[in-house]
């Protein structure tokens, strides 16, 4: 028998790997410069963590998650997304116990039992930042810069940052009760439990990717009517810091986002480049967060951004990195220079120079068939002559010339040849 991959899951191949390699590299590297720093934890969780943080009603607790018991009789699910676990992790082990602000980074898989569809996979992947520890619109600023900066490295420097605020209780109360009161035509006739879903949590009406819904809404009060007068100003200078530093923003009511938590800031970076598709990620703020995860009140905003979209995304673009092959494949003339052959290879790769070596024994023909395979810069092929002179000879399977070159200079020679 043989066997495939489940449903909704994605093999990334030598082909691929590089790309990923390079995505996830670009983004350690870039969170570094402003201070975040890695943090990894289990790809699963108690259940009750995401129920609480996400919302009992929301689709990703109640269709999307994988949820199991386990052999001791405990309720634990894959995690969904990455906030609540790093923020549980944030709690357990004291990270803010010094105060101050602390900055988290992580790459991580994730789990939804969706429909798989382009760009959309059951286990997914994705990059976040959260900042715990600051209410200043400057924290929120920041995560939106950062994020700009990330898809600007990947080749992305059009995109737009679709900005809203859902502003704090009273403002939300007030605004899901002018929801309700709009929507009141269009959920008399639905049934009675997808009323009660929507009276529990009436923003994710306006998260609906239904176009019923989408068009019951049209003409919907703004979430930025019902904004307390300190929301609004945080708010206002929210924009002039990303004026500052020279972030393409829009301010759009309709973003929402789709968990419990957010508060304040809501945001999702989109590109035109992309047609129907524009959204690349989203992320805001969620003070509550982790009082609600039993901690102190304490500010945080952060952002989570899918790999498999990025991906994509930079692919139809044609910004993909190509994977260049080793730099160097050293070839045995016949079979009594092989020794010598494979010593020379641990020379280059301990001085950090890749160098790759037949081993089949095959003949020289078939060996230089696999330096083109390989799609290595330099053959280095070496005779009983080349033994006999502790010397080699240098193809470059680029311009097709060859050189003569020393053993002892050769790590020297390649090395200044190095892209």
């Amino acid at each position: 028998m043989r066997f495939q991959k489940p449903r909704g899951t994605h093999d990334v191949l030598p082909g691929e790997s590089y790309a990923w390699r390079w995505l996830e590299s670009t983004f350690f590297e870039l969170a570094g410069r402003f201070g975040y720093r890695e943090i990894r934890t289990p790809m699963f969780e108690d259940a009750e963590l995401f129920v609480r943080t996400s919302g009992e009603t929301s689709d990703v607790v109640s269709k999307e998650m994988y949820r199991f018991t386990d052999k001791g009789g405990r309720d634990v699910a894959l995690k969904p997304e990455g906030t609540a676990p790093a923020l549980r992790a944030y709690l357990e082990h004291s990270l803010g116990a010094q105060g101050g602000v602390t900055r988290l980074c992580y790459n991580t898989p994730f789990f939804r039992y969706d429909r798989p569809q382009k760009g959309r996979f059951r286990q997914a992947h994705q990059v976040g930042l959260e900042l715990v520890g600051s209410s200043s619109p400057l924290a929120d600023a920041e995560v939106i810069e950062v994020t700009t900066r990330f898809f600007a490295a990947l080749g992305l420097d059009d995109t737009l940052v679709k900005l809203n605020s859902l502003g704090r209780d009273a403002c939300r109360d007030a605004y899901r009760a002018a929801i309700l009161e709009y929507a009141e035509p269009f959920l008399r006739d639905a049934p009675e439990d997808y009323r009660d879903k929507v009276r529990k949590n009436p923003l994710r009406l306006l998260d609906s990717k239904d176009p019923t819904t989408q068009e019951a809404l049209v003409g919907c009060p703004s979430v930025l009517q019902f904004l307390e007068d300190e929301s609004r100003a945080r708010f206002d200078r929210l924009q002039g810091l990303l004026q500052e530093a020279g972030i393409a923003f829009r301010v759009s009511p309709e973003i929402v986002r789709g968990l419990d938590y957010y508060t304040e800031t809501v945001f999702e970076v989109h590109s035109e480049r992309l047609g129907a598709q524009t959204a690349l990620c989203g992320g805001g703020r969620y003070d509550d967060l982790v009082e609600e995860l039993g901690g102190s009140p304490t500010p945080s905003v952060g952002v989570g951004i899918g790999i498999e979209r990025a991906l994509m995304v930079v692919e139809e673009l044609g910004s993909l990195p190509v994977e260049e092959g080793p730099l160097a494949f050293a070839v045995a003339a016949g079979p009594e220079t092989a020794t010598f052959v494979r010593a020379l290879a641990r020379t280059l790769r301990d001085e950090g120079i890749a160098c790759m070596v037949d081993v089949g024994e095959k003949s020289l023909k078939s060996q230089m068939k696999q330096v083109d395979r390989a799609n290595a810069r330099y053959a280095l092929i070496v005779g009983e002559s080349e033994v006999a002179g502790d010397r080699v000879t240098v193809r470059d399977l680029v311009s097709g010339t060859q050189s003569d070159v020393s053993r002892d200079e050769l790590p020297f020679w390649l090395k200044a040849r190095r892209p």
